[in-house]
């Protein structure tokens, strides 16, 4: 008696056979490892000297009514955040999200004449900015006293007390941006160009004759291009860790996370590579628009220096994109120690691309 037909043996045949078929084709394999590898020795190698934005908590006890407090905010790479309250202000301190915690008070000096005093607190997470942050303090005060004082007197002492936090690298930034950037790659190209292969050539017409259900066959190409990306990450994610001391908070618990988060991530750009394949009726046209899709992704997400660095118009546009909420997903899971369900914004971003991409693909496919 024959064994029953089951969907899922056929989805795991399939799975095999993709991923045996990416492993062997020169272009997977290059965009998705070999591209990212070479990205992240080359930045994984540079000095940590990017100064960009310093980002410094204000106390909810400091003065910011004086010419000191004016004076140390004035230059432009310096960007006061309030509205936190003192807990949210330390863990952000120590997750490296801001440079300083800066606290002004006024006090009365012995030789008659009112002066004040700057508390900098700063950790090991944001070492990279603190000289910067401490220099211009530093500058701001010096200037004053030209301007005000003659001789010996200081408008502002300054006191500095640091505290521990987790050392931020320049490899923490760049690795989840590559990670994220084989992912779209991988996912959008491959799978654009496989499945209208398929379908010129009637084997997706042949299959579909075939009492495989259409999840399956779609499960089998998420399977065999999870497994693809365990291979680049496990290779990314140790050079960055060994030779770069790339940051994984919590260990062998956190690569995990950072698989199980890429899920998501996979999901939607393979289904775009779907819809790509479907709409497209020109083998020469399937790239052109791939491209058109990706590349501005690859340049808005954050995937080589911060949105931050944006103007402020752009900035919005940037955080709605599927990248960029995946993106910031790794870099919170691998530095910060945050867990998949304790980063609301980055979840809910990436399911609803996720359903709205599902929806499309399910609404535009075709078996021939």
């Amino acid at each position: 008696m024959p064994e029953p037909y089951s969907n899922f043996r056929a989805s795991l045949a399939i799975a095999r056979a993709s991923l045996i078929s990416m492993l062997r084709s020169p272009t997977a394999v290059v965009f998705s490892i070999l591209f990212p590898v070479i990205f992240i020795v080359v930045f994984g190698s540079m000095v940590d000297n990017a100064a960009a934005n310093i980002k410094i908590g204000i106390d909810q006890n400091c003065d910011t009514n004086n010419v000191v407090y004016r004076s140390i905010v004035s230059p432009k790479m310096v960007q006061p955040q309030s509205g936190m309250d003192a807990k949210d202000m330390l863990e952000a301190l120590k997750k490296g999200r801001i440079t300083a915690i800066l606290c002004i008070n006024k006090e009365q000096r012995t030789e008659g004449f009112p002066g004040y005093r700057i508390e900098l607190t700063t950790a090991s997470s944001s070492m990279d900015k603190i000289a910067l942050l401490e220099t211009i303090i530093r500058e701001s005060v010096a200037g004053l006293n030209e301007k005000i004082f003659h001789g010996n007197k200081t408008a502002a002492t300054i006191e500095v007390r640091k505290i521990q936090g987790t050392a931020y690298h320049q490899i923490d930034f760049i690795l989840p941006g590559q990670i994220g950037f084989s992912i779209l790659m991988a996912c959008i190209f491959s799978s654009a160009f496989l499945f209208f292969n398929l379908r010129q050539g009637f084997v997706l017409k042949r299959i579909f004759s075939t009492p495989i259900l259409p999840f399956y066959l779609i499960l089998g190409e998420l399977i065999s291009r999870l497994f693809f990306q365990i291979i680049g990450i496990v290779i990314m994610v140790s050079l960055g860790y060994f030779a770069f001391h790339f940051t994984l908070i919590n260990g062998l618990s956190t690569f995990v996370e950072m698989l199980l988060f890429s899920i998501f991530g996979m999901i939607v750009f393979m289904g775009i590579g779907f819809t790509i394949s479907s709409l497209i009726q020109n083998e020469s046209s399937v790239a052109p628009v791939a491209n058109t899709i990706t590349l501005p992704q690859i340049l808005l997400c954050g995937l080589f220096f911060p949105i931050e660095n944006y103007p402020h118009w752009l900035q919005f546009l940037c955080k709605l994109l599927p990248l960029t909420f995946l993106v910031d997903g790794l870099r919170k899971i691998s530095f910060e120690g945050t867990h998949i369900w304790q980063m609301p914004i980055q979840l809910t971003g990436i399911f609803c691309w996720t359903i709205l991409i599902s929806i499309i693909t399910i609404r535009v496919f075709r078996w021939e």
